[in-house]
């Protein structure tokens, strides 16, 4: 019987690179509230 799968290889590097992305937008989201924190704290606390 012949399957018409990916190889797991290519499944492998799917998931990977799901997960990098899925990180990527984690660490950008922590990375953007600290600025959006610092832009406040300037505007309402002054320099």
């Amino acid at each position: 019987m012949v399957r018409a799968m990916t190889p797991p290889h290519d499944d492998y590097q799917a998931q990977r690179r799901r997960s990098n992305l899925r990180l990527a937008l984690i660490l950008g989201s922590v990375a953007a509230a600290f600025a959006l924190g610092f832009v406040a704290k300037v505007v309402l606390l002054g320099a």
